[in-house]
């Protein structure tokens, strides 16, 4: 089994991948302040956990962040929180990060260094007045490395501290939009005055200490130049003619002037030095200056989310988004949303070459890699989502991704340290760094290594009697997508067999115009039958759409489909702690390593190459230019998402880290290795006993005392009477009885100590099957009679106890650990030993204690998954004896599948294993029923 499955491990499965350039699209986040770990969402601030944060900002090593923000989302802190020092936790990328044992995230900003608007680092009990080191709801933040300024909104000001502050609660230096700071109110509405502001939610100092505030109430963006004094009036006014007037229409009215001259709403504003841009939130457009201006209401020069100066419509996809098809009437059809599309931007940012977008909106930020010269740009990346085309952040539609590591919900503010970008995840309580890498992994590059294509699959199977130019169609197609349909028509000849349709069918399907796009055929003739498997892995092999018809309506010749969908296609790429991964891609390495043995303690570094989860180093099992095997570590559970990186030193010394992934995280994802030769793949699957075998299942609740559990065997009886237990009280005080694993217990003590040619044993730690093995290997063993019974205690069939007998009679002694194939296959009733990485964390106590990352598993034998796990075999049931991990061994779980004693012949008899919704890959084994014609199924 080691040595298989070792090959197994190392085989290839190539997902293209391109060279890393800047930022990726859907490419996850490094590092994250305000939750731990990325997905936590801990409502609960305190010096470590944000709230609903706003403004960020960025300078000399020091991070600013608004913890409150202008969307609802809670809590509100009315708090800034300052975190000095910053580059002893945001390393170089391509330092390899420093690691405890206790630490699950190392990659989580731990603490802020201090507070503003709050004395200390507890959640506020209470607005407090205006004062000068008060806040409310503080929303927008600026830090050039000297001077702070914090856009304090619900107060209509903005504070500035001329030094960046180093104590709890320290007071502002100078107040701006009131004239002292106790004073709180705006100027009426549509009345602006110089001295005043209005829900001011943006500010910036540019290098020269020079204030910029987006003074959003008054539709306007102000410019002060340096701040001396409190309720200094502003130099310069865009969005109004100057900066006492206001012509700006109220905007839910059709009169709201949209122009290269206006604002409505506008939320940021920034420059680069050279350049200024605003964050027009209300006409859904960011606008950029290509200098400074210098005069009131100056023209911007360029839109973005825009196709020209006058369009202000949320996602414009009419205009910039190419379309996609046409309805019945000829009309043009458009994506809801394109890359070049915005939706309420909240703020935009440049680094002086690219210029990044919070389209917060589409919850999302753009990135282009260069400053947009024309209107209605296209960014070069995305983050946040996966695509230009989709919101992936809805917490009902996609609990999947809820906090995951790659997305935002309503990002809110950037911030720019030179290297990375920090973005304010408003509604998930964090900031988030993005970070720019060597090379690039698929955005569902890291996969269950046991099998990481799981393709979903089908048949057709053709009965009856053949009729003579009957002609036959069968179609394929995408659903409901009706030009995806391909047609394959066969008439039946005169000599036409099964057989001969069968493998004419599957030579239409797989070579008629090149083969099929969608599925791929292969013979069964044993069944008569065509087996279809998707040619995309995944859930998307699911929409194949599977149709059948006849030029005949009276004809004899039946064909029967497994559904109208390919069924079975998984996503191998959501990921269970203590799984073995495959991290696949191009690239990845400049080596090639060992297998590592399974049996034995992993390293945490092979052939020069480093793995990360959330900052947390993962055991390697094998390393290739192509394809890396590790273990998820165990601390990753009760989280949906992590972060991973690869970092490789190169042959010529060089070192290089892959840009981060996001990896989908799941309490149980099953998958069993197979020996990925084809689609399905032959199983690696072995006998389970030398010796015959049986099983027996019992079941009650609240089982009555004295009641009588009774195993049969060969004609001797083992009675086990169902005991009370006065010193063992329920939650009324009365004696319980004995549980259904305790009767399990009693008959296996009874049959171990009576019977002659039998033993004994339970069915896992909480078991409710009794295992029956005969004494002697081999086929002696093999037909000795059993049978189970219940009666209660006047020997009556009223027994709350239920016993059944799942065979009649012990069998398929082969060799225990002996490879299951064609030669040697199994036979139904068997119970076969299978092999699988994915089933989370297993139970007792003891044994989830004893999941060690990289270590061999040295805790109880009698282990199992904490979430029950079933099987299909042959389209019949296969009883789960047992499913836990195996001692000696690293993330590998053993199953025992019992199969069905009904099962027919068939060399191709596909089976999987399932945990909740979770259905394993399809593998097949070969199955021979010894009594020619038995069985019923099987396919």
């Amino acid at each position: 089994m080691k040595r298989t499955l070792l090959f197994v491990l190392a085989a290839a499965v190539s997902l293209a991948s391109l060279a890393a350039q800047d930022f990726v699209t859907g490419q996850a986040a490094r590092l994250v302040v305000g939750q731990k770990p990325f997905t936590d969402q801990n409502p609960e601030s305190s010096a470590s956990v944000l709230g609903g944060v706003g403004g960020v900002a960025f300078a000399n090593g020091v991070l600013v962040v608004a913890d409150s923000n202008g969307v609802g989302a809670s809590p509100v802190n009315h708090r800034v929180m300052v975190y000095r020092d910053l580059p002893n936790f945001v390393s170089d990328i391509h330092a390899e990060i420093p690691q405890t044992d206790a630490e699950r995230c190392p990659v989580c900003l731990k603490e802020a260094s201090s507070v503003l608007g709050q004395p200390n680092f507890e959640p506020p009990k209470e607005i407090r007045p205006a004062a000068q080191n008060s806040l409310r709801r503080p929303v927008g933040v600026a830090y050039n490395g000297r001077m702070l300024a914090v856009a304090d909104t619900d107060n209509n000001r903005v504070l500035v501290w001329r030094t960046l502050p180093a104590t709890n609660e320290a007071p502002a230096d100078f107040v701006v939009g009131q004239k002292d700071f106790t004073s709180f109110t705006p100027n009426q509405p549509r009345a602006p005055r110089p001295e005043t502001l209005r829900l001011p939610q943006g500010v910036w100092l540019d290098a020269n200490d020079g204030l910029w505030v987006a003074d959003t109430g008054n539709d306007r963006v102000l410019y002060y130049g340096q701040i001396t004094q409190n309720g200094q009036t502003p130099r310069i006014t865009l969005g109004q003619a100057d900066a006492g007037s206001y012509d700006q229409a109220p905007f839910f009215t059709n009169d709201v002037k949209i122009r290269a001259d206006t604002l409505l709403s506008p939320m940021s504003v920034t420059s680069d030095g050279t350049r200024l841009f605003v964050a027009d939130f209300a006409l859904n457009r960011v606008l950029i200056w290509n200098s400074v201006p210098t005069q009131n209401r100056q023209p911007a020069d360029v839109v973005v989310g825009q196709p020209d100066m006058t369009s202000a419509i949320s996602n414009n996809n009419g205009n910039l988004c190419e379309s996609i098809g046409e309805d019945e009437d000829g009309n043009k059809l458009y994506p809801a949303r394109c890359a070049s599309t915005i939706s309420l931007p909240r703020f935009a940012l440049s680094d002086g070459r690219r210029l990044f977008i919070a389209d917060s909106g589409n919850d999302r930020v753009l990135v282009f890699n260069e400053i947009p010269r024309e209107n209605g740009a296209r960014p070069d990346a995305i983050l946040g989502q996966q695509g230009e085309f989709i919101n992936q952040s809805s917490d009902s539609a996609e609990p999947t991704r809820v906090a995951s590591t790659d997305s935002f919900k309503t990002p809110h503010s950037l911030a720019w340290d030179g290297v990375n970008l920090y973005v304010a995840d408003t509604f998930n309580r964090r900031v988030l760094l993005y970070s720019p890498g060597d090379f690039f992994i698929p955005l569902s590059g890291v996969r269950n290594a046991a099998s990481p294509l799981v393709f979903a699959q089908g048949f057709i199977v053709f009965s009856g009697e053949l009729v003579t130019d009957d002609e036959i169609t069968l179609t394929f197609g995408r659903e409901g997508d009706e030009d995806s349909k391909r047609n394959y028509k066969l008439k039946i000849e005169e000599e036409a067999t099964f057989e001969s349709v069968v493998n004419a069918f599957v030579d239409l399907i797989n070579t008629q115009d090149g083969g099929d796009p969608l599925v791929n055929a292969i013979p069964n003739v044993q069944f008569n039958a065509i087996l279809l498997t998707a040619r995309d892995a995944g859930p998307l092999g699911n929409d194949v759409t599977v149709e059948r018809a006849n030029s005949n309506e009276e004809s004899t010749t039946l064909v029967t489909l497994s559904g109208a969908t390919l069924t079975g296609g998984q996503d191998a790429a959501q990921i269970a702690p203590y799984a073995l991964v495959a991290i696949l891609g191009d690239n990845l390495t400049d080596f090639t390593s060992e297998v590592r043995d399974l049996s034995e303690p992993l390293p945490y570094q092979l052939a020069n190459t480093q793995v990360y989860f959330d900052g947390k180093l993962a055991p390697l099992v094998f390393v290739s230019p192509d394809r890396i095997v590790a273990q998820m570590p165990v601390e990753m559970a009760g989280s949906n998402s992590a972060s991973g990186i690869v970092r490789t030193i190169r042959a010529d010394g060089s070192i290089t880290v892959s840009t981060p992934v996001a990896v989908r995280l799941i309490a149980q994802n099953p998958n069993v290795f197979d020996t990925n030769e084809s689609v399905p793949s032959p199983g690696i699957a072995f006998h389970f006993s030398s010796s015959a075998t049986g099983s027996v299942q019992v079941d009650g609740i609240n089982i009555r005392a004295g009641d009588k559990a009774i195993i049969n065997i060969n004609g001797r009886e083992h009675v086990y009477i169902v005991q009370e237990h006065p010193d063992r009280l329920d939650e009324d005080g009365e004696p319980t009885t004995d549980t259904a694993a305790e009767v399990v217990q009693g008959l296996v003590d009874l049959i171990n100590e009576r019977d002659p040619e039998v033993e004994a044993f339970p069915a896992g730690i909480f078991a409710t099957r009794v295992r029956l093995r005969a004494r002697l290997p081999g086929p002696l063993g093999n037909g000795i009679p059993f049978s189970a019974r219940a009666v209660d205690e006047g020997d009556f069939d009223n027994a709350t106890v239920i016993l059944t007998a799942l065979n009649t009679q012990l069998c398929c002694a082969n060799q225990a650990g002996a490879v299951i194939t064609e030669d040697n296959p199994a036979v139904p009733g068997e119970t076969i030993v299978v092999y699988a990485t994915g089933l989370g964390l297993v139970q007792p106590e003891a044994a989830r204690d004893a999941m060690f990352n990289g270590i061999p598993y040295n805790g109880p034998e009698y282990n199992e998954a904490v979430e029950f796990v079933s099987s299909l075999a042959g389209g019949k049931t296969a009883n789960v004896q047992f499913a836990g991990l195996k001692r000696g061994t690293i993330g590998i779980y053993e199953v025992h599948l019992e199969l069905n004693p009904d099962l027919p012949t068939n060399p191709r008899t596909n089976v999987t294993i399932a945990q909740s919704f979770q259905v394993s890959n399809i593998f097949f084994i070969p199955v021979v029923n010894p009594i020619p014609g038995g069985g019923s199924g099987g396919l």
